[in-house]
């Protein structure tokens, strides 16, 4: 595949490997993402999905095969276009990631005053018109100590937008937060897409929130994709991890080791009640 990707592709990986030491954590997955989309990237703990994710945005130096971002291939990119790149990414991360020392305006202002020319008048505009667009307005001067979890959620995604990116990162947004405060997430993600046809990356094991957001998904499994297509074609896979990903079936060795704790502690239990 040439750096001249196709104009409908944002993200191509092929055949991508990472690895901490010798233990590999994704083994060779392959996937699109296409301008305009939301994808969702599905998985259980330590299946690899937060290591994709750092993968995709450079946190993440791959063992093997290739990342494409915007036709740049990261593996051969210089300091000077992996700066630039950046500025077309914009990412949320899990726990808001917002400076405490800062109100909620400078850290939205941050990336702005980092990486453009523009004047402090412009900037204070552009981050009220962040703030509003996330449903933050007027909060500008309030630290990030004084928001709630959901508002924290919320201003790390103004600041994520400060640079107008072509890619909008979320890490887990739902995490942590009631489910109404996280519907309010789910249907700011959604706003966003129809406002801005952003390409958005959203990584997460809540189901609800995930049929509800994606144009498609990925489920990864130990490392592996063993499930890419819609959420209606995810429902209807017939896949056995697919299912009980979806069916929120436990692990056969947890049964396993629970009756063999059971077998372990019933003598136990019988002695105490023969006494």
């Amino acid at each position: 595949m040439s750096d001249a990707a196709d104009q409908s592709t944002r993200i191509s990986v092929r055949d991508l490997r990472v690895s901490y030491g010798e233990r590999e954590i994704l083994h060779g997955i392959s996937f699109d993402v296409l301008a305009g989309e939301t994808l969702v990237i599905l998985g259980g703990s330590g299946s690899g999905k937060s290591t994709l994710l750092r993968t995709l945005v450079g946190l993440e130096k791959p063992s093997g095969g290739e990342v494409i971002v915007c036709g740049k291939r990261l593996s051969s990119i210089s300091n000077a276009e992996w700066i630039e790149l950046r500025k077309q990414m914009g990412i949320s991360f899990q726990g808001g990631a917002l400076f405490g020392a800062l109100t909620v305006g400078e850290n939205v202002a941050l990336p702005l005053r980092e990486h453009t020319p523009l004047e402090d008048s412009t900037i204070e505009i552009m981050v009220r018109l962040k703030l509003e667009q996330v449903g933050l307005a007027g909060f500008e001067d309030y630290l990030p100590s004084q928001l709630s979890g959901g508002m924290l959620k919320r201003a790390a995604v103004a600041r994520a937008m400060a640079m107008d990116p072509q890619i909008l990162f979320f890490d887990e947004p739902s995490a942590g937060l009631d489910p109404i405060i996280a519907a309010g997430i789910d249907q700011l993600i959604l706003r966003l897409k129809k406002a801005f046809r952003m390409t958005i990356i959203v990584v997460t094991h809540e189901l609800s929130s995930a049929f509800l957001i994606a144009d498609r998904m990925i489920l990864i499994d130990k490392g592996n994709i063993v499930a890419n297509g819609t959420p209606a074609e995810l429902r209807a896979s017939p896949h056995a991890r697919v299912r009980q990903f979806l069916d929120r079936v436990p692990e056969p060795e947890v049964s396993e080791e629970l009756d063999y704790l059971q077998m372990l502690t019933e003598p136990h239990l019988r002695r105490r009640r023969e006494r």
